[in-house]
Parts: C-alpha cells; structure tokens; sequence
C-alpha cells in the first residue's frame, strides 16, 4: 500500500492503482481514520433524532399501540402520511428495547400438570368417554368408563346414544353411591371434553364432596389409565367393527367389564385382576402363588439358575405424572 501512496503523489491515486492493480477503494479504506469498535456510521439519508420520534409518537399512539409496524404503515398510506419504511420502523423500535409482538392476541393460560397418586382403591378414579361405531357411517355410541387408578377396577361405566352432562353427572353419583365414597376421600380426573368440565358435573363433585382435576389440552399422557383400558376393550379379538344397535353395544360390554374386572390378569398390578386389588383380597392370592412357586421350586432348583422364583409384590402407590426427582431437576438446570 506504500508503494501506491508514493506513486500517487506523482501520477495520481487512480492512475497508481490502476498500475499496480489494487482496488482504490481498498486504499480510501487505508486513508480513513480507523474508527471505534462497534462504530457504524449513519447514512446521510436516515431519519434525525427529531423524525424517529415521530415515528416512535405515532406507534405509541392508543389507535396503534397494539398494532404491528405492517398495519401502522398501511393505514397511514391509506390517510396520506409516509413516515418511512416498515423496516425502519422495526429498527426504531428495536433501538427503544420494544421489538415484541404487539398485535392483541389471545394468551392461552399455562395449564399445570396434574400430579396424582393413589395408594388404596377408591382414592383417584379417572374417566372418559369413547366413540362405538354404529351400523352406518357418522353413527355413534357413546361409552361412559370411570376406573380407578390404582385397581384397575372399573367402577362404573354406561353406553349413550348422546354425550351429555346430564347423563355423567348420573354415572358419577350412582357410581360414588355404589362404592360408598366419603366427602374428601376421593379425586376424579378426566380430559377437558365437554361433559368433564361442565357445570352439572362440577356442581355434583362439589355436593359430594371430590376433588376434580383435568389433563392438559392435547396430552394423552395425563389419562393414561383410561386410555389404556379403551385400548383393551378395542383390541378384544370379539370386538366387532359397528355396532348393530346401541343393545348390541350395551351387550358386549356385559359382557367385557366382567371379564375385564374379574379374569383379566393386568400386567401393570402385579398380575392380579382388578377386582382382587381393589376388594383387598391380592394379600391371599399372592401367598397362593408363591406356595405353588415355592413347590416349584423344590421339585426342579436346577431350571432357576438366578434365584428362587418369587412373586411380584402388589402395588403400593399408583401416580399419574409423577413428580421429577429434585436431583434430575437439578442436573436439567445445570
């Protein structure tokens, strides 16, 4: 770069670039002082302080206070005024710390995860409702299933034409009559259908004393329970594709839930049935297979290599969302 500043001063700076091909706005770079870190100099052709106010006044405004940069600038055209471009506007409002979003928008509330837990029967019941085919297409049977978490016992249930509150708010306090529950014994969960968060059937959990909670909006995993006993029902090898009528529904689920509550050994307590679990009889059934284990054991010790055989244990507690342990909480801060 020295060489061309020596030769300029006797040909010119453009003809001494041109003779030792060096881009002269390289060497005008070079001749500017070097400026500040972080110094971006303003353009002659923007906004002074006093029209960037102008601009800031006028997106302060009550009628624009909640509008975007986009709809201030459009319906200012449409009066006639130009203050400058939509961009620009997005830049004055950066400067000032107020780039958010302005437009009045619905704020959908922050819903909690439910944190549940059951350790004995009739302390958390859950409940849905689904869909049985009928005998043409957009006909449907309505299946109303309450079930308690910790059994696995369904503890009532009912096949509708309709889906109403009226006729949950009848299941539930039939239901909570037939298992004899106490004031401020119970919780009832259910997802954020209609008929779950209706005022008849809050008003009835209220009466009677249940505290009633609510999965989060579109979270399957907050009424695993019910969802797994649908899924049960559904993949039953009987379970037809439509129902003929709603009396061919209301019979196979005669004879479903009794299968369902007094034969089917579910694998989530500990392989017993839920009417066992829930009655308090799993005690008893449980000292009767380790009897027969324990007999196996002695005939044949050779076919368990590891250990004596032992019968798995019955549930003690039972949790819908169970709470994150203080330690992974920690380390997920971390």
């Amino acid at each position: 770069m020295s060489a061309v500043l020596e030769l300029g001063k006797g040909v010119g700076q453009s003809a001494a670039c041109r003779a030792l091909g060096v881009p002269r706005a390289t060497l005008y770079r070079r001749l500017q002082p070097p400026a500040p870190p972080g110094f971006r100099p303003t353009p002659g052709r923007a906004l002074d302080a006093a029209e960037r106010q102008v601009v800031l006044d006028h997106l302060h405004a009550e009628r624009f206070c909640d509008k975007a940069p986009v709809e201030v600038y459009a319906t200012l055209i449409d009066e006639g005024t130009y203050l400058c471009s939509i961009r620009t506007m997005h830049r004055i409002l950066a400067q000032n710390g107020e780039l958010r979003e302005r437009r009045n928008q619905l704020r959908h509330p922050q819903y909690k995860k439910p944190e549940l837990l059951a350790t004995a029967p009739n302390q958390v019941w859950s409940w849905d409702i689904t869909k049985l085919l009928g005998p043409a297409k957009w006909t449907y049977f309505h299946l109303y299933v309450i079930l308690d978490i910790f059994s696995r016992y369904v503890v009532g249930w009912m096949v509708a034409g309709r889906e109403t509150a009226e006729l949950a708010r009848r299941l539930i306090a039939e239901t909570c009559d037939k298992q004899g529950i106490v004031a401020g014994d119970l919780t009832i969960h259910a997802d954020r259908g209609t008929s779950m968060t209706s005022k008849p059937v809050a008003l009835l959990l209220a009466d009677l004393g249940v505290t009633k909670t609510h999965s989060r909006p579109h979270v399957s995993d907050d009424n695993p329970y019910s969802e797994s006993q649908f899924k049960t029902l559904k993949y039953r090898p009987k379970f037809p594709e439509r129902f003929g009528s709603i009396e061919d529904a209301r019979a196979f689920c005669q004879g479903f839930f009794p299968w369902y509550n007094q034969e089917h050994h579910h694998s989530g307590i500990a392989l017993l049935t839920p009417e066992v679990l829930h009655y308090g009889l799993a005690g008893e059934v449980i000292e009767r297979r380790q009897k027969v284990l324990d007999g196996a054991y002695a005939r044949y010790p050779e076919r368990f290599v590891h250990h004596r055989p032992q019968h798995p244990p019955q549930p003690t507690a039972v949790w819908i969302n169970p709470p994150t342990p203080v330690e992974k909480k920690e380390e997920i801060q971390l």
